[in-house]
């Protein structure tokens, strides 16, 4: 019999599950759990296969999600003011001596547990309390870390089955110790559209500490899945106090057109910056879209897994054309939710997915819509929200590299980091060196989108795209990413890419010609390609890109279209390195190699345009 209240509003599966872990710490953590939320019940699952089928059909009798026409597929919604992670009320719990950065939210540690201990003070009365163990990462891995997940919400609860590998069999693995990650979250009072209500009460409180995340009033997943982004807060603090690196990175293999190899690259992009869609490039297999963990292997190369099992991908402007096998997959039976989109007799529509017939009217993240509807600004609704979802099992993808589940991961041989940018940074630049690919890194910008509340289109500083989710001071974190690559003997190549470039209003490039840009950076990690040193990086040949493009899409690519694209834009680099300069000044402990690349890039950018006068420079100029 387990002591307290938990053992109040156990059932004999549930008492069964919680007796067979034998680790006091969970029984410990949930007594308090249920004291504090005050729930009719606690069911506490393992991972058997009944178990996962049982939290989909609570989503489905609860109203959560409802089924769609298709095998498999249902939709949940948000609410209207529940769309995107909400920065401003995320916030890390920091005890007095913890000195993060400006650019993090944070919130005294003592005052904040008092807030939202008070908000989520019997938030659960009269629903179930549901208790779930998992594996960030592959199961029996050094990579693996336990969470449990404590939630009143079946949707959030059949998320992470999709999204995350079971792990009560792990948790055993601890022997009773205490090294998991833990968190609680509470949707809050739902309205008649089983939507949260209270999200002027909404809030996210991470306690880096103590290893908990504790997310009230809300239901989006970026705020509510724990395993998701708050786990990725809790993974940066542990792994910048250890010899490791989480990042907010896909992985991904690349296969060469008419060789039998595949590298494998990391990437990070910003939300809505095109991460998944790379991850999902045609003839490409994809090991993960979202979160990394990278470790030192014993013969010095970089070794990743993705800790995730499933895709949360954003659903807007994914259509046959520019994403044939992710469209294949939402379009098909399995098991899917999709969310925020608009549902008509149960089938749904999404923007930009490539059809002229969207309905004039139907459900979606409004309620009843129709065309024409206002918000009470007197804005029109869009059918569906530009943040819009789908959440999938990757093993559902054609395209699932056969090592997503490795243990020991892949060897990861070059990374990405790329923003939405629309002016500045060329389509593709390889690194100088690991530091100068940290300064890359570093210096990732992008124009925000509906992935995050607030203003779009706004310029944002977003390092390694991990702006808001570091919760160490920024200094800490790039002087550990140089540590890490110095350690290593292989070091991946970095490159920087730019998938939004625009000339006169209009893109450079086809969203497809990402494909061209990552089997160069993957030709060059395999010695195959010269190119040409700029400051800002080596760039591509023509000669090469011109046989790639012929070579894959059959399509002639004249060098107009390279000059355009590959043009160092020195007056745009220099502002930029300017506005590097103003967000990291007043950055304690900077790490010297980031002053240095900047410096010298700025030195060698103004001496080219104090001798030429010119603003910008054709890639022959380095020639």
């Amino acid at each position: 019999m387990i002591p307290g209240d938990l053992g109040k509003v156990l059932n004999k599966p549930s008492l069964e599950n919680i007796e067979g872990l034998g680790n006091q710490h969970v029984i410990d953590q949930l007594n308090g759990f249920v004291r504090l939320c005050k729930p009719a019940r606690v069911t506490v699952f393992g991972e058997s296969l009944e178990d996962v089928a049982h939290v989909r059909e609570l989503a489905l009798e609860r109203g959560e999600e409802v089924p769609l026409k298709m095998k498999g597929h249902t939709i949940h919604f948000d609410g209207f003011y529940d769309l995107a992670r909400d920065v401003g009320s995320t916030k890390v719990l920091t005890p007095p001596e913890m000195r993060l950065s400006k650019n993090i939210n944070t919130i005294n540690r003592d005052e904040g547990l008092n807030e939202i201990l008070g908000i989520m003070d019997g938030c659960m009365k009269g629903k179930e309390m549901l208790v779930k163990f998992y594996s960030l990462g592959p199961t029996n891995s050094r990579f693996s870390l336990c969470a449990m997940q404590v939630t009143d919400s079946s949707y959030v609860a059949h998320s992470e089955d999709l999204l995350y590998r079971q792990g009560y069999e792990q948790f055993k693995h601890l022997k009773g110790g205490k090294e998991f990650f833990t968190f609680l979250h509470s949707a809050g009072e739902l309205d008649d559209r089983k939507v949260t209500k209270n999200t002027i009460s909404r809030r996210i409180y991470i306690d880096v500490v103590d290893g908990k995340v504790y997310s009230a009033n809300n239901q989006y997943a970026g705020n509510s899945v724990g395993l998701k982004k708050l786990a990725l807060r809790l993974a940066i603090y542990k792994a910048n106090h250890e010899d490791w690196l989480s990042e907010h990175m896909l992985l991904m293999g690349i296969h060469p057109l008419g060789k039998k190899r595949v590298t494998y690259f990391a990437g990070a992009y910003p939300s809505a910056c095109g991460k998944t869609s790379t991850a999902m490039i045609p003839g490409q297999s994809i090991v993960g879209d979202d979160i990394a963990y990278l470790k030192e292997d014993k013969e010095g190369y970089c070794r990743g897994v993705n800790i995730e099992q499933g895709i949360f991908g954003i659903i807007q402007d994914v259509n046959p054309v520019d994403d044939p096998l992710i469209y294949k997959s939402l379009t098909t039976p399995r098991e899917l939710i999709f969310s925020n989109i608009l549902i008509s007799d149960g089938i749904p529509y999404w923007l930009g997915m490539g059809r002229s017939d969207i309905p004039e009217k139907g459900t979606n993240f409004s309620g009843e819509w129709f065309k024409g509807k206002k918000d009470k600004d007197g804005n029109e609704i869009p059918f569906a929200h530009g943040n819009a979802r789908y959440t999938m099992r990757l093993s559902e993808l054609e395209n699932v590299d056969p090592r997503y589940n490795d243990p020991d991961g892949v060897t990861v041989e070059g990374i990405f980091y790329g923003g939405r940018d629309s002016d500045t940074n060329v389509p593709i630049a390889e690194a100088l060196s690991w530091e100068h690919g940290v300064y890359i890194g570093a210096t990732l910008e992008s124009e925000t989108t509906t992935a995050t509340i607030g203003k779009t289109g706004v310029r944002r500083q977003d390092l390694m795209a991990n702006i808001d989710f570091v919760v160490v001071p920024l200094s800490t974190y790039l002087t550990n990413h140089i540590k890490f690559g110095r350690k290593l003997t292989h070091k991946p190549r970095v490159y920087a890419t730019n998938y939004f470039l625009r000339h006169e209003g209009k893109y450079t490039n086809t969203k497809v010609d990402k494909k061209i840009w990552v089997l160069w950076a993957e030709g060059r990690v395999n010695g195959e390609y010269d190119a040409i040193k700029t400051p800002i990086g080596m760039i591509p040949l023509y000669k090469d890109l011109k046989q790639l493009f012929k070579t894959v899409f059959k399509k002639d690519y004249t060098e107009e279209e390279y000059i355009q694209q590959f043009s160092i834009r020195v007056t745009k680099y220099l502002e930029k390195i300017a506005r590097m300069e103003q967000f990291y000044k007043d950055e304690p402990n900077m790490p010297r190699e980031f002053w240095d690349i900047l410096n010298q890039q700025k030195r060698e950018l103004q001496e080219l345009k104090i001798r030429t006068g010119k603003d910008a420079f054709p890639p022959i100029s380095f020639v």
